[in-house]
């Protein structure tokens, strides 16, 4: 090692697993049964100055390594011994928006991919934070009074919850079909009523409104675009490349014969009846 060059060592937790600089590890198990522990990274929140965020910084604890398993309300009960808590958020990754992130439709709203995420657990209290930090574990997220559930049982719930109530959701439907008409319609009397109005800098905004509307296809002009389209699509294949097609070609071509055929031997027998002797 070079002199004078310092690295920054992980702290140890009790059990010996390395845990990063700034952080409390905090050991959890899924059942009592269960012989080893997976731990949770904890510390209270805090961002630099200057930086705005959503989360209060005194009330807020920021969990790193949170299971797949361990939803909002396992984390809830894991936590609510150190006090009343306000709220918990699960996240893929730490966000220090100004607001919280929360989906305006229960319906239609993206899904997270299951995996290792992180938690803002928000307390009533400032002093909970504090407690939160010095637990002693192993915390146990299954219980008795709280069973989580798991295998075939947990599948049937997931599946109960994803289905949907569908008056529920024709009423958001219908309510947000009404919350863009009337932003249509207010879009629509803005530019009415600026059309043809000079701006500050003379400049007046054409918009489309005023254009003549097309007049509607006909049948021949739509046949005609067919048959456009048609002789398009033949330019484009590969004629006689296959056996098949060049002896459909060639029964095509005879059957033509024999029909230009016909058509002759019919014109020559009509002009021989209709052909008479006038002397005069």
């Amino acid at each position: 090692m070079a002199a004078g060059k310092k690295t920054r060592v992980k702290e140890q937790t009790p059990e010996g697993a390395p845990c990063p600089p700034g952080y409390r590890a905090i050991p959890i198990k899924f059942s009592q049964e269960q012989e080893a522990s997976h731990f949770l990274y904890v510390k209270e929140h805090r961002v630099r100055g200057g930086t705005e965020s959503c989360w209060p910084s005194e009330r807020t604890l920021f969990v790193l390594n949170v299971p797949p398993y361990c939803s909002e309300g396992c984390l809830a009960q894991l936590f609510s011994s150190c006090g009343p808590i306000q709220s918990v958020n699960l996240h893929d990754k730490p966000d220090l928006s100004e607001t919280p992130k929360t989906s305006a439709s229960a319906f239609f709203c993206s899904k997270s991919v299951p995996g290792f995420q992180v938690a803002y657990v928000v307390f009533v209290k400032p002093a909970s934070v504090l407690k939160a930090v010095a637990l002693q574990g192993p915390l146990i997220i299954s219980t008795e009074r709280h069973p989580v559930k798991t295998g075939i049982e947990k599948w049937i719930a997931d599946y109960t919850d994803s289905l949907v109530d569908p008056e529920a959701l024709r009423v958001e439907v219908d309510k947000f079909m009404e919350e863009y008409d009337k932003k249509i319609a207010m879009e629509d009397a803005k530019a009415e009523a600026e059309e043809g109005v000079p701006d500050e800098e003379g400049w007046v905004k054409v918009t489309r409104k005023g254009r003549r509307p097309g007049l509607p296809r006909s049948e021949a002009a739509s046949l005609r675009v067919l048959e456009k389209e048609k002789r398009k699509k033949a330019r484009k294949e590969l004629l006689n490349f296959y056996a098949w097609q060049h002896r459909e070609t060639k029964m095509e071509h005879l059957a033509q014969l024999r029909k230009k055929f016909e058509e002759d031997k019919q014109r020559i027998a009509l002009m021989r009846a209709q052909r008479k002797f006038r002397p005069y």
